[in-house]
């Protein structure tokens, strides 16, 4: 069944704004009376009919509602966009498919993009939520310096960083069932100064493997990690 977006439908909002309209009209050719599903971002699924096949304007009639079970545990990434922002593109893509809460943006001493406009992202995200299944859009931060930026509380916190240290995996040191933080730099790492100022923050310096990986790769690879030591978990 084709699913659509509409992140007011819990409050009443029936009706598909125009890009929707006209992708469910110009392209599916849907009309009146076709089943549809509606997604809100927010964790809710609604079964629905359409009434019309207005082009710019599909309004539609709920017939049933239920939510994405919750899952015990919550992931947020704070990461140094790239310079190159398809590859920012396709790692907001992908951590919506997997199952991401939020992403916060951070300028970082060795930036090499310290602007972000987050339409294009969050096209992304819904488009990859709705073709995943899935009814939880990542809430998208803007971009900030990193110096100002203030960690959540009560999470496991992890930056990922490589140098001559053997630090310990990220798998290696994660809690099942908690909330975390994963901190990734830019292309140019971390500088001294920002390892110091998250490991003074409670950030847990990890390794994600035995090679550097590009940032957005590593914000996925971490993301992931965190996912599969929980459903590894919960299935035991």
């Amino acid at each position: 069944m084709t699913t659509f977006y509409q992140p007011n439908a819990a409050d009443g909002t029936h009706f598909l704004d125009e890009e929707e309209s006209r992708h469910a009209v110009k392209v599916l050719r849907l009309q009146s009376g076709n089943s549809i599903t509606v997604v809100d971002g927010k964790g809710n699924y609604f079964q629905a009919h359409l009434q019309d096949n207005n082009p710019k304007r599909c309004s539609f009639s709920v017939i049933s509602q239920h939510s994405q079970p919750l899952l015990p545990y919550s992931i947020h990434l704070a990461i140094a966009p790239t310079k190159n922002l398809d590859r920012m593109e396709w790692m907001v893509e992908k951590l919506t498919e997997v199952g991401v809460d939020s992403i916060q943006f951070v300028e970082c001493d060795y930036s090499e993009r310290r602007v972000l406009k987050l339409q294009r992202l969050y096209r992304k995200a819904i488009s990859a939520m709705k073709q995943s299944g899935r009814a939880l859009l990542p809430v998208l931060h803007e971009i900030r310096p990193l110096s100002s930026w203030k960690a959540l509380d009560n999470t496991q916190k992890f930056i990922a960083h490589i140098d001559d240290s053997h630090h310990q995996l990220l798998s290696k040191v994660v809690s099942p069932n908690k909330s975390y933080q994963v901190l990734v730099g830019p292309e140019g790492g971390f500088s001294p100064t920002e390892i110091s100022w998250a490991t003074e923050r409670g950030f847990q310096v990890v390794g994600l493997g035995d090679f550097r990986l590009r940032t957005e790769t590593a914000g996925l690879a971490a993301c992931q990690t965190l996912h599969v030591i929980n459903t590894i978990h919960r299935s035991e």
